[in-house]
């Protein structure tokens, strides 16, 4: 599709930026053909393709140009779309899985998944995960007093970020949040994001009565500034892979309420970074964001710090970018690459 977001700070780094132009879902082998063309000329000792439709797009285009190594990332722990579409996605990674090196998985639960579902090999899948800049997402205390000024926000503030698609569940968070806000009128929630139920969503929040304790920002450049505003992070989604926003708030020292869903409960130590609760389950949501809004400040900061060096073990841009260095390395000695 073509791109919308971050195009402009990713030409500012010196990373070029393509589209294939794909604009209708219907099939249309121009896409293929722009691929094709693009690693001819670039000629790649390695291809690297992001989530289900680029993975097969890719392995697809393999046969049609040399690509001495392909690696396939998948992003989620369900590869459901419209309705019936997740069998059909896994049958076309299991078909095109010949054309492809290795498949890696952000989550071990996703990964286990795709085994368990027979969309790949478990000699053929590993687990690499995210990665955070535990640099440009840390807690700045200034930040937390400019921001809140500028957004004219007090009391316990919530924060939510993430397109407004189905798998992120945005009615079971507002459910929850309305009442949330039945005990505690001192508080507020901020949802940074776009989609295409931003309107029905907007709507949502009138009907329940909290529109006024909803600020719906839209898209942000500025969300390690808006991370540290927050007093918690809520994330309600009903199926993901590894969430960057988990990471990113978790890097930040924020406590997280979660639904208990895909790789989730790798980032959020239930009861120690924050609290887990099922999914498309509004009463236990609210629950679990009220039990954290009564916690004391100083156990909410303790969270945080867990929170913090979890990531920082674990998820560390550094820690992440030697696993992928290492991988290509490995693939491309297969290869006789290197």
């Amino acid at each position: 599709m073509p791109p919308r977001a971050y195009v402009v700070e990713m030409q500012a780094a010196g990373v070029s930026v393509f589209s294939l132009d794909i604009k209708r879902k219907v099939p249309d082998p121009r896409p293929f053909l722009r691929l094709a063309r693009l690693i001819r000329v670039w000629r790649p000792e390695i291809v690297h393709s992001h989530m289900v439709h680029a993975n097969i797009l890719a392995r697809i285009v393999r046969p049609l140009v040399r690509v001495p190594v392909l690696v396939c990332t998948a992003h989620t722990i369900d590869e459901r779309g419209r309705k019936g579409s997740g069998r059909l996605r896994e049958f076309l990674y299991r078909l095109t899985d010949p054309f492809c090196d290795l498949t890696t998985q952000v989550s071990q639960a996703g990964l286990e998944r795709y085994v368990r579902v027979g969309a790949v090999p478990r000699h053929k899948i590993r687990y690499i995960p995210n990665g955070v800049d535990t640099e440009r997402f840390k807690p700045n205390f200034e930040d937390h007093l400019k921001v809140r000024k500028e957004l004219g926000v007090d009391g316990f503030v919530w924060l939510a970020v993430g397109r407004f698609d189905p798998p992120k569940d945005y009615p079971n968070m507002l459910q929850a949040f309305a009442r949330v806000v039945h005990k505690y009128s001192n508080t507020i929630l901020l949802i940074a994001g776009d989609g295409p139920l931003r309107e029905t969503m907007e709507n949502m929040a009138r009907e329940l009565g909290v529109e006024k304790y909803v600020k719906f920002l839209g898209i942000r450049r500025d969300i390690p500034q808006l991370m540290n505003a927050a007093d918690a992070y809520v994330m309600s989604s009903s199926w993901e892979g590894m969430p960057m926003v988990l990471l990113e708030a978790s890097a930040t020292g924020l406590p997280i309420v979660a639904t208990d869903v895909g790789g989730n409960r790798e980032v959020v130590l239930d009861g120690i970074t924050g609290f887990l609760v099922p999914p498309r389950n509004p009463e236990a949501l609210a629950e679990a964001m009220l039990r954290m809004m009564d916690l004391p400040e100083e156990k909410r900061r303790e969270m945080g710090k867990a929170a913090r060096k979890h990531i920082e073990e674990n998820f560390s841009l550094d820690r992440v970018v030697d696993m992928w260095e290492a991988l290509y390395k490995e693939l491309l000695e297969q290869k006789g690459r290197r």
